[in-house]
């Protein structure tokens, strides 16, 4: 719990819910500029920057009813499904789409993890999995805002997916025997 310690839980929130704001205004100047009109990167940033003001610590510490890891995990299969019908719609990708989908994934299964945990086990004790769950979530948040912004394959997923791709294809697939 050392980054909560450090940054408090509402100043840490509220610099990952600022830095996709502003991967939102990067992208409206990048699209004003013509430079990347024809992805779904101002669409992609657009959907991140209200998913997370939505669930933003802020808001759900005014809420009516306490938010838990499964609200937030399926604020994230929300987040997602939001993700592929622009992609659905507008048929052009960028490469920062399959960043968010896959961070958005991790995230949502270690919400889920944590909810089996706290929730269903009734666990209160810190362990291994809190740390996970802190460190790899916040880590993953930036890692997309910085796919947002920088719009690269600098993790090589996209080769990394292309690998595995190509090694479940069958060369032989249109033989009958």
């Amino acid at each position: 719990m050392f980054l909560f310690e450090l940054f408090g839980l509402f100043s840490l929130s509220a610099l990952v819910m600022w830095a996709f704001l502003m991967a939102f205004f990067f992208n409206i100047f990048v699209y004003s500029l013509g430079v990347k009109r024809n992805t779904t990167l101002l669409i992609s940033s657009i959907i991140m920057m209200v998913s997370y003001s939505a669930t933003d610590y802020f808001y759900t510490w005014i809420s009516y009813y306490n938010t838990t890891y499964f609200d937030w995990a399926m604020h994230d299969a929300i987040t997602i499904v939001s993700l592929i019908i622009a992609y659905g719609i507008v048929r052009l990708s960028s490469a920062s789409l399959l960043y968010l989908i896959t961070g958005l994934s991790i995230n949502m299964f270690l919400m889920l993890s944590m909810h089996l945990d706290v929730y269903v086990y009734g666990n209160q004790e810190p362990w291994i999995l809190w740390d996970i769950y802190l460190y790899s979530v916040n880590v993953i948040d930036l890692t997309m805002v910085v796919a947002l912004i920088v719009d690269r394959d600098f993790l090589g997923l996209h080769k990394l997916k292309s690998k595995v791709l190509n090694y479940f294809k069958s060369k032989d697939s249109h033989v009958v025997t």
